[in-house]
């Protein structure tokens, strides 16, 4: 869905519009259960859903700048380093580790590796870093997500993220852009774009990631969203050249993203049976 936004619409207009408008369709279905949870957990709820904009906000225009020196394949691979620092976040805090999450780690590193290897240039370097720092915060954010949709309502979650997050971006906008909307080439194509990505990714994806928080650990949830990368190739692959830009399927992609299948298999699968019984010591310890 980046790639069908045109270069010139600046990365802090499409994490607005989109983050506002998913947001306003949210409340619509789910304004009782939004109100019920502010009368409840008002202060902690709106301080969380703060933070959490702020990190959701930054991370989402990184990327969408960082994106720019990548096509559609080798972007959505970029995506997949949140898997590899996400253990230096959770060490970070004290968090302890499985070794089959070491495993996965290892893994999907070496998919990415072979997957960019080939492809990645100098001038595409600092677009790689961006990247980077942008999955450093995701990760973060995804650890704090982690934590509080196991004690608040997901979808009231869902929707103060979502109005935080595109208020925040709307202030950042501004610095770059006065002018706001009233600056911007409005075609058909950035309307639809907007109009999908603010419906099927902030509304529903959004909202059906943060309930699914409610029953997952961190590292699961992130290993999990590494699998965006078969998605990604496979639809770039069968959608028309007016839509997107083709994907072209090499050997070197191939293996990536079987190698990162294989990582998130390696996290998901408990094959020693001791896992769930350690996990669970550990939320009850960081709580």
């Amino acid at each position: 869905m980046y790639a069908c936004i045109p270069d010139s619409i600046p990365a802090f207009a499409t994490s607005c519009v989109t983050s506002l408008a998913g947001s306003l369709l949210l409340f619509a279905a789910f304004h009782r259960r939004a109100i019920a949870a502010l009368r409840k957990n008002g202060r902690s709820l709106i301080l969380g859903s703060l933070l959490l904009s702020i990190l959701n906000a930054s991370y989402n225009t990184m990327y969408l700048y960082g994106l720019k020196s990548f096509d559609v394949t080798s972007g959505s691979f970029t995506f997949c380093m949140t898997v590899v620092v996400l253990p230096v976040i959770l060490l970070s805090a004290r968090r302890s580790i499985s070794l089959e999450t070491w495993i996965s780690v290892l893994i999907v590193c070496m998919g990415i590796s072979i997957a960019l290897g080939p492809s990645l240039q100098g001038e595409q370097l600092p677009g790689l870093a961006i990247m980077t720092g942008g999955c450093l915060l995701r990760a973060i954010f995804i650890v704090i997500l982690a934590d509080m949709a196991k004690k608040y309502d997901p979808l009231s979650i869902a929707i103060f993220l979502g109005l935080f997050a595109g208020l925040f971006s709307m202030v950042f906008w501004f610095f770059q852009d006065p002018h706001l909307f009233f600056g911007l080439p409005i075609t058909r194509t950035l309307i639809a774009s907007w109009a999908i990505y603010s419906y099927f990714i902030v509304a529903i994806s959004q909202a059906f990631n943060i309930i699914a928080m409610k029953y997952v650990t961190a590292t699961n949830a992130t290993v999990v969203y590494s699998l965006e990368i078969v998605f990604s190739i496979t639809w770039g692959a069968i959608l028309p050249a007016n839509l997107i830009t083709p994907v072209k399927l090499t050997p070197f992609t191939v293996i990536g993203a079987a190698l990162i299948i294989a990582g998130s298999l390696a996290e998901i699968l408990d094959l020693r049976g001791k896992r769930g019984k350690r996990e669970s010591l550990t939320q009850k310890e960081s709580t």
